[in-house]
């Protein structure tokens, strides 16, 4: 993205909030007007003190009111400053405020693959350090143009008029300091762009290290994580002084040659014989000026640092969201799911995690899905709510593609239950309700009744509204399964995928789990991903997959008496459970 397009988002954004916007830069205006002011303030005071006691009419007034005018010059100047300050501030809140909320919005919506090959602490990242810095620069940007350029523009303009040689001198140094302004210009940018991966590879050891404290003080790791996050906040740390160095080294060069063009201004005075109130109010002016030019010439790093935020901001709100072209949205289903000829990769045509898989489950039936680690269970069952898209065939819900349900209509009907389980830190009566819109409070009570999370609930205080904490980690692994049946109760969708719900459980939380299990599973139909494979015996029918392809497929009784694969995985499990 070019420097426009991202200065011409922002400033649509900003402008819908006009108002705000309009009376900083009127502030700004008069901001800028108030050194102009005090450049002829000082050129006033030189002439009365010149004229000494042969005052004219005009400047006996002049004198006698000049202190009043200094004091309202830089009440003015106060104020404006103020006004124009948090006016910006304002405005700079709000674009940061509309910009996070697109930005959350765009995660919302992102294909899982997306999610699969960027880590959260980078988009954490974007939505904190990338968008401050894209919408701070962009606010301190606006400060340099209009208050400051306009300062140099007053300022200049009023040494021309007392006197265009002394101006044009002093101009001479102006292709010097552009040559400054080009070269910083690219520095500028590549320290921001690695600054910005620094902040990333940053936010990732510190959420890891925060997510794993458990693992990190069971192993003892506490100082290799000591000096793991130290090197990553070293590198940080050492651009950004490395940033801050070539920014003080422009801002000095930029002084530097600003003072030759006085010191030109003062040696030619001695050569020529201007009046000595010209003399003053030049020499103001030029001493006023080396404040905003510098900060004029140092706009390139805010340019830079800007154009840097935005391309990763823009560039994020950019992303192709997950694919919807759908349009079919019925308002129930029966439930049939047919695999169509249906491969899959992660990775393109190649290295195909699914093969040529036909499977046609019809309304109602429970399927269990057995077999090795890495033979694509899970990814088949991610296939249906489109998790991820067939790279060929398709899968049919009740006869139609599923490519053609909306996202919204196709994952409404359908129920996850993974052994992963996923917690938001509020209430237990809120977790078991999420994404279940109108519901009331004896719906939830149902729910976990039949999910038996009332036999835990009941000897909890708050009951119900009990915290459940980060990630639920106030439940046991059982407790938090079964909030997670009762959630799919409530939802009460007719396709289920149950992906391996109890594999991390033991044998007495598995059995109440397994209870909820048989109540969920009624009337739908129902996929169970199992390890063991005790709990899916009573299944209508039994697939076993291997290196992505579907090896056999019947009921229990029938896959042993073929004496198989399924036959020698049960044959196993049998002799460890024999063992123990």
């Amino acid at each position: 993205m070019t420097a426009g397009d991202i200065y011409g988002r922002l400033l649509r954004i900003s402008l819908k909030q006009w108002p705000i916007f309009l009376a900083s830069i009127i502030a700004m205006a008069v901001f800028a007007a108030s050194d102009t002011g005090f450049a002829f303030l000082i050129k006033t005071l030189t002439e009365i003190i010149e004229a000494g006691d042969e005052l004219t009419k005009q400047q006996q007034f002049i004198k006698d009111f000049l202190p009043l005018g200094v004091l309202l010059l830089f009440l003015a100047r106060g104020i404006a400053g103020f006004l124009s300050g948090y006016g910006l501030a304002v405005v700079s809140m709000k674009v940061v405020g509309t910009l996070r909320q697109q930005l959350f919005d765009k995660f919302l919506v992102l294909p899982t693959a997306y999610y699969d090959q960027n880590s959260s602490a980078k988009l954490l990242a974007k939505m904190n350090y990338d968008l401050n810095q894209l919408a701070g620069a962009a606010s301190g940007l606006v400060i340099v143009v209009v208050r400051d350029v306009l300062t140099v523009v007053g300022l200049v303009s009023y040494m021309f008029y007392l006197n265009y040689k002394l101006a044009g001198f002093v101009f001479i140094t102006a292709p010097l300091i552009a040559l400054i302004v080009r070269f910083l210009g690219g520095v500028f940018r590549r320290h921001s762009k690695k600054i910005q991966g620094a902040v990333g590879e940053f936010t990732r050891v510190l959420q890891e290290s925060l997510q794993a404290t458990r693992i990190i003080k069971l192993f003892n790791t506490q100082q290799f994580e000591s000096e793991r996050f130290a090197k990553v906040s070293q590198n940080e740390l050492k651009l950004g002084l490395r940033l801050a160095a070539v920014s003080g080294m422009g801002n000095a060069a930029t002084v530097f040659i600003t003072a030759m063009g006085l010191a030109g201004v003062i040696y030619l005075v001695t050569k020529i014989t201007p009046g000595v109130s010209e003399v003053g109010g030049f020499i103001a002016a030029i001493v006023l000026l080396m404040a905003p030019l510098k900060r004029v010439t140092g706009i390139n790093a805010t340019i830079q640092r800007s154009i840097a935020g935005g391309e990763s901001v823009f560039g994020m709100l950019g992303t192709q969201p997950e694919l919807d072209a759908g349009k079919h949205a019925p308002k129930s289903i029966r439930g049939e799911v047919d695999f169509k000829n249906v491969s899959f990769s992660y990775s393109g045509e190649q290295n195909l995690v699914l093969k040529n898989v036909d499977l046609n489950v019809p309304q109602g039936q429970h399927i269990a899905i057995v077999g090795r680690s890495g033979g694509g269970k899970t990814t088949l069952v991610n296939l249906i709510p489109r998790f991820y898209n067939p790279t060929e065939g398709q899968i049919l819900i009740d006869g139609v593609s599923s490519e053609d349900y909306t996202l919204n209509s196709l994952r409404s009907f359908i129920s996850v239950v993974s052994q992963e389980v996923t917690l938001f830190n509020q209430t237990i009566a809120e977790n078991i309700a999420y994404g279940a819109g109108d519901v009331t409070l004896a719906d939830i009570e149902k729910a976990a009744s039949a999910a038996h999370v009332d036999e835990f609930t009941k000897d909890m205080p708050e009951g119900l509204n009990t915290m459940v904490g980060d990630r639920g980690v106030m439940l046991s692994g059982g407790q938090r399964q079964r909030v997670s049946i009762a959630r799919a109760l409530l939802k009460n969708s007719p396709i289920l995928i149950l992906d391996e719900a109890t594999s991390a459980l033991d044998t007495q939380s598995e059995r109440h789990i397994q209870k909820a299990l048989e109540e969920l599973m009624q009337s739908r139909t129902t996929f169970v991903i199992a390890h063991r494979l005790s709990t899916i015996e009573n299944a209508d029918r039994i697939i076993v997959m291997s290196a992505g392809k579907v090896i056999e497929s019947g009921s229990h009784s029938e896959l042993l008496a073929v004496d198989g694969a399924y036959a020698a995985l049960h044959r196993m499990q049998f002799r460890e459970a024999e063992a123990q």
